[in-house]
């Protein structure tokens, strides 16, 4: 069989925004079925390139090259919906009418409505939005820029399964570990303007950027002994011969170039954290708490102690009202019943997901010098940084900021440059509790890595909100599970922790229902059962419910699309689609369900 030609293809690509040169002779290809990592830090063009695969950025040279009939859907950050009067609109606007049940189908996944208007939509709903759009339409290759933000756990989770199922090509950014873990082959990394390729996902990522970063610095180590050798011989051998040897001093200064050309890598941002003053043991007591909107109940009778120096994460489905739970132990929300008593010389430093407290028409200067917190009186260039005062420009580039940067207006910032600046601002006062909402949205891998380590440090207490379990795992020491109908339960550990937690509570209770099984002579069934099956088909074993629950949802979706009797002659076109769909979604049910008994039986032998 002849091998298909090649998605995608960019060759000697450059591309130069502003007099800065973004991307050099830059060449990759994307093949058919390709899982793909695109990885860098932020500012090193991740989104840019993206675009000009999907052909929304024109470079300055170089040639795109897309296969025959090939269709590139490219996940939109801030998408226009000019002309469109609802969220179902947009993401529908390229489909057949007959295959708008796909956006309802990636609306009940994504958690977002297709009838919001769009002019009283949030910015995660219309990004949401853009995202099933995407989903629905199904291109044979997708380009998708951080599409776990604005998604929780549960979301993220569907969109995992989908993207797994998938037969399209895709490349991801994204900040999630696990996210891309979990579903790249193969990565591609931005480093100063060059990408290389490795064909293996984001779990061997960080061994591969650390092994080329040695290999450069021994090749950098070895340049810099011989050109510290021939420059002792041009200097040292004059006096020993009246002329010199010219081949010999002109290869000194070839070394000497190739060495200036070196594009010398980026720092890690030099964030640091203070923790001032010990508040008392006590930081928080909440006793039989609860809270409604008028129907909705948020929380019931809830009861927690957080100790200094504790860890606790906030976990649960978006608008379950984890960030309501988060206001009432602060202290800036009252609960309708129970008491919140909060413990003595408290220190809060509070990073909003909003980003509320950086103003969009402020340069990166102003937003630091107009801090109350931070002036120094008298000094126009100067800020208070944990109580010594600091030059405005040198304190920026501790996060990456250059000079010029420095007058621009916050709204010129990447989301990632915003989340860099807002840290400076926390991380410039003095404080003994953390209140982190959603900090790892648009940061990259280097600076979460810091920011896990600088939380690890932190002598105060950290109160933590976030969809990243990666990052939960890294952090969090509690976790309250917030699951809905006023239902918050603490559980010790991060999120592995609180879904092994979970999974064993629910087990019990199956137990408690059924008889118990015998296990066989020789060890305990649990025992038995972990060792006949293989890693990967544990973790099958336990995706396959989520999976089947999945399929019978489109199947009955499916079902009752076409159980209107009118359909087949109003609209015979969208019948005969929904007939294939059902048909594939059972054939897909029946192998999920097959698959499902193979492994159990396996798993009890």
């Amino acid at each position: 069989m002849a091998a298909r030609p090649p998605l995608l293809q960019l060759n000697d690509i450059s591309l130069t925004f502003g007099g800065d040169p973004i991307f050099s002779d830059l060449s990759l290809v994307v093949q058919p079925g390709d899982r793909v990592a695109l990885v860098g830090r932020n500012g090193s063009g991740k989104s840019t390139l993206m675009k000009v695969m999907a052909g929304l950025v024109e470079a300055d040279s170089g040639a795109r090259t897309l296969a025959p009939a090939a269709s590139v859907g490219y996940m939109e950050q801030d998408p226009d919906m000019a002309g469109f009067a609802t969220l179902g609109d947009f993401a529908a606007s390229q489909l057949d009418p007959s295959e708008a049940y796909r956006v309802e189908m990636a609306g009940e996944g994504l958690k977002f409505d297709p009838a919001r208007a769009v002019e009283t939509a949030s910015g995660g709903e219309r990004r949401r939005a853009a995202l099933a759009k995407l989903m629905a339409e199904a291109p044979e290759l997708m380009l998708l820029d951080e599409p776990t933000n604005h998604l929780d756990i549960e979301a993220i989770a569907w969109l995992e399964t989908t993207l797994k199922e998938t037969r399209s090509a895709f490349v991801l950014i994204s900040h999630d570990r696990a996210f891309l873990r979990e579903l790249t082959r193969a990565t591609l990394w931005i480093d100063r303007g060059m990408v290389r390729r490795q064909e293996k996902g984001f779990t061997h990522f960080e061994e591969w950027r650390d092994k080329v970063w040695e290999d450069e610095d021994q090749a950098r180590h070895k340049l810099n002994r011989k050109i510290k050798s021939e420059a002792r011989w041009a200097v040292e051998g004059i006096s020993a011969r009246r002329k010199r040897n010219q081949g010999r001093v002109r290869a000194l200064q070839e070394l000497r170039a190739e060495r200036s050309s070196q594009i010398t890598r980026q720092g890690t941002a030099a964030m640091a954290l203070d923790s001032g003053p010990k508040s008392g043991k006590k930081v928080i007591e909440a006793v039989g708490i609860s809270k409604a909107y008028g129907d909705k109940v948020l929380l019931t009778d809830f009861s927690i102690r957080i100790q200094r120096g504790d860890r606790v994460a906030l976990v649960g489905p978006n608008g379950v009202g984890k960030t309501t739970l988060l206001n009432m132990l602060m202290g800036t929300e009252a609960p309708d019943s129970g008491t919140v008593t909060l413990g003595t010389n408290l220190l809060p430093a509070i990073f909003d997901q909003s980003r509320a407290q950086l103003d969009p028409d402020m340069t990166l200067w102003d937003s630091l010098t107009g801090d109350p917190d931070m002036r120094v009186s008298g000094k126009a260039d100067q800020i208070l940084v944990r109580g010594m005062p600091r030059h405005v420009i040198g304190y920026l580039k501790e996060f990456l900021f250059d000079e010029a940067q420095a007058r621009a207006p916050v709204r010129s910032l990447s989301g990632g440059e915003k989340a860099r600046l807002l840290l400076a601002k926390l991380m410039a006062r003095e404080s003994n509790i953390l209140v982190l909402d959603e900090p790892t949205n648009d940061l990259d891998i280097e600076t979460l890595d810091l920011l896990q380590e600088l939380l690890d440090d932190y002598d105060g207490t950290i109160i933590l909100v976030s969809h990243d379990r990666d990052f939960l795992d890294r952090v969090a020491a509690t976790t309250i599970a917030m699951e809905g109908d006023g239902r918050a339960t603490v559980y010790a550990g991060g999120w592995t922790d609180y879904r092994s937690q979970r999974k064993s509570t629910a087990e019990w209770a199956d137990a408690g229902r059924k008889p118990a099984a015998k296990p066989k002579s020789g060890g305990s069934a649990k025992k038995e059962k972990s060792s006949a099956l293989s890693f990967t088909e544990r973790h099958r074993l336990e995706e396959l419910p989520d999976v089947i629950a999945r399929l019978e949802a489109e199947i009955a979706k499916l079902e009752g699309l076409m159980a209107d009797p009118e359909l087949f002659t109003r609209e015979p076109v969208k019948f005969r689609k929904a007939t294939e769909a059902l048909t594939q979604r059972q054939s897909a049910l029946t192998d999920a369900e097959t698959e499902w008994m193979t492994l159990e039986e396996k798993a009890g032998s």
